[in-house]
């Protein structure tokens, strides 16, 4: 790719965001029934290729129970109220009350209570119990000292989830986590990220995760761009990562998913974001908009209660229906907030492409969409 030099002494790449990009027609098209969007994972195989981010905001143990039962897969955050408080509905009814220019230092308050042990088995268990696959999120500083609760509560999927996550993490306080060694020993299959680069990501499938997770946190939920200056546009990350992947399959003969953090994206964004080779999205701020969502119309990032550094705030999450409608419709509407998959099987049917694997071959250009004037778009096929 193409440097910019932005001064004597640095040069930079352009990148990428799924707004800049459209996918292009094949030379066929196919019936949208015959179009096979599932995802797997590991030995788990979902009919949708969604996973429902790991949130206070967005999933409850009752979200992960429903979204498993219409085919896709709920993370719960490890860390968050769940597991720290045994009724934390007043807790997310007093958040969604706060004026979000003021609720970093409540929510800093909320979120330094302990985490129950005993409870985050509970949750896990709750779930289990229903018989949907159970995925739970946990950070890195976290997750050695959780691995024995997690694996007694049996777990299905481990997320290992932050901002950014690397395979090589130095310090010189404390013994960092081994992260391939503690993948290797851990009995169940571990998805990591975030992650946005090249290096970054063939590291990360070298240590055994099954799948990696792309994304800064992308979405107006996370202020991690503002305070730490660190972003990387989704539609350059997800294709530097699946570089990674095609060089890992050559090493190993092992295919990594992709997982690609779309945010609070529409139906186009999920469309794009399969077409740049991810293998499943995950969708935070769009489910926050869900019926009954566990943050009454908000939602929060990971980093918005930091106890030192906050990166974030509330949201607000305009209610357009109930999950099914927001995965799988009837859409009502024309703006891509509902029927997410259906518009990514119709998307897929449209080109031409009969599987997930297969439509990430697609021709996509940049530019300007069709009529917005501007010069020609550039193909990247």
């Amino acid at each position: 790719m193409a440097e910019f030099e932005i001064g004597a002494g640095k040069n930079a790449r352009r990148a990428y965001g799924l707004d800049e990009l459209s996918v292009v027609p094949s030379r066929r098209t196919r019936d949208p029934e015959d179009v096979d969007i599932s995802f797997e994972l590991d030995a788990y195989r979902f009919a949708l290729p969604v996973v429902a981010a790991p949130l206070d905001g967005v999933v409850s143990p009752q979200v992960a129970i429903a979204i498993g039962e219409l085919g896709a897969l709920g993370a719960l955050n490890l860390e968050g109220l769940w597991t720290r408080y045994e009724d934390p509905e007043p807790v997310l009814a007093e958040i969604a009350s706060l004026d979000p220019e003021k609720a970093t230092p409540r929510l800093q308050e909320l979120y330094a209570r302990p985490i129950d042990p005993d409870l985050l088995k509970q949750r896990i268990r709750e779930i289990s119990a229903s018989g949907a696959v159970t995925c739970g999120a946990l950070t890195p500083q976290l997750v050695a000292d959780l691995g024995p609760v997690i694996l007694d509560a049996e777990l299905d999927v481990l997320l290992i989830h932050g901002t950014v996550v690397s395979a090589e993490h130095v310090a010189k306080r404390v013994e960092p986590l081994n992260l391939k060694q503690f993948i290797r020993e851990l009995d169940i299959p571990v998805v990591v990220g975030g992650c946005a680069s090249y290096q970054a990501a063939l590291h990360l499938m070298r240590t055994g995760a099954v799948a990696i997770l792309v994304g800064l946190s992308p979405g107006g939920a996370s202020t991690t761009r503002d305070v730490l200056g660190i972003d990387v546009a989704t539609a350059t990350a997800i294709a530097d990562v699946v570089g990674a992947r095609s060089r890992h399959l050559e090493e190993s003969g092992v295919y990594v998913q992709v997982i690609a953090d779309v945010g609070p994206g529409t139906a186009a964004d999920v469309v794009k974001a399969t077409a740049c080779g991810a293998d499943a999205v995950m969708l935070g701020g769009a489910l926050a908009a869900a019926t009954g969502a566990p943050g009454r119309g908000r939602y929060w990032g990971i980093g918005a209660a930091h106890a030192t550094l906050p990166r974030g705030t509330t949201l607000a999450a305009e209610e357009v229906g109930d999950l099914e409608t927001i995965l799988l419709g009837p859409a009502h509407e024309g703006a891509g907030r509902t029927n997410l998959c259906g518009a990514l099987r119709r998307a897929m049917a449209m080109c031409g492409y009969a599987s997930i694997r297969e439509f990430h071959k697609a021709e996509l250009l940049v530019g300007p969409p069709s009529g917005g004037g501007g010069a020609p778009a550039a193909s990247l096929a």
